[in-house]
């Protein structure tokens, strides 16, 4: 049985794209296809979310770009994780484990 998409929870997109960038660059069709990817299709962002975000996370520090040609030969923005964006990725990671695992004991609670 296939699962439908889901909507993303606050603060869940920044996880994402930074984990999703953890393999190497990636250009913003590719961080998209990724996150559906490592969800096993259960997110899927469209671009009015993904392109407003990388830009907040620039502007953060958390990645930076550069231009380069995409596997169709088109010009595409290429974004990679900064050092910043390493610890970032670190803080929200131990953030969504504890929101997680409170989550599960609440969903265990008889």
């Amino acid at each position: 049985m296939k699962s439908e998409p889901a909507a993303l929870l606050q603060g869940t997109l920044d996880l994402l794209i930074l984990r999703s960038l953890v393999a190497g660059e990636q250009h913003g069709l590719g961080i998209s296809r990724r996150i559906q990817q490592i969800t096993s299709g259960t997110f899927m962002v469209k671009p009015g979310s993904l392109f407003p975000a990388l830009h907040r996370m620039e502007e953060e520090g958390w990645i930076s770009c550069s231009w380069g040609d995409s596997e169709n030969n088109r010009r595409a923005k290429y974004y990679h994780l900064t050092k910043a964006g390493v610890k970032q990725l670190e803080v929200a990671t131990r953030r969504w484990s504890r929101i997680s695992g409170a989550i599960a004991l609440v969903l265990e609670t008889a």
